[in-house]
């Protein structure tokens, strides 16, 4: 498919109740920690970043990550992997994108507005979530 075929839509990560003072992270494309931060009093942390779509949907992105011919998802790092080498976590939280809705993303296109995805930062236990993360909410905003 050619690169004229894609169109750039923003996406945002909110972490809803992230345990606070951890340190958390997109994954950049080179593995390491991209724009790093953390929340004191466990306010909400967002993550901005933009994905190019084509058609299918195929999605495509620095931050977009493949995993078979279908899935594609998007790592937010935490603890130790977000740069923090003195946290006692080293984990990283899976965001799929590749379940999102058509109607959703020609929205936002139309819209001008931005993919959100909701999704909350601590697990049950107390400590930073991890694994495959299941979206609270995802919605077209405003920028």
């Amino acid at each position: 498919m050619a690169r004229t075929d894609r169109i750039e839509i923003p996406f945002r990560i909110i972490i809803r109740q992230p345990v606070p003072n951890v340190l958390h992270s997109l994954q950049a494309r080179n593995g390491g920690p991209l724009d790093p931060k953390s929340s004191p009093d466990g306010a909400p942390l967002r993550f901005d970043f933009p994905v190019r779509i084509g058609p299918g949907p195929k999605f495509h992105g620095d931050q977009v990550r493949p995993e078979g011919p279908v899935r594609r998802f998007v790592y937010i790092r935490v603890g130790d992997l977000a740069g923090d080498a003195a946290s006692p976590w080293s984990r990283r939280m899976k965001i799929d994108i590749h379940d999102i809705d058509e109607a959703m993303i020609e929205h936002a296109a139309r819209s001008g507005g931005v993919i959100e995805t909701i999704i909350i930062g601590t697990a049950s236990d107390g400590t930073p979530a991890c694994a495959t993360i299941t979206p609270a909410e995802r919605r077209v905003a405003e920028r």
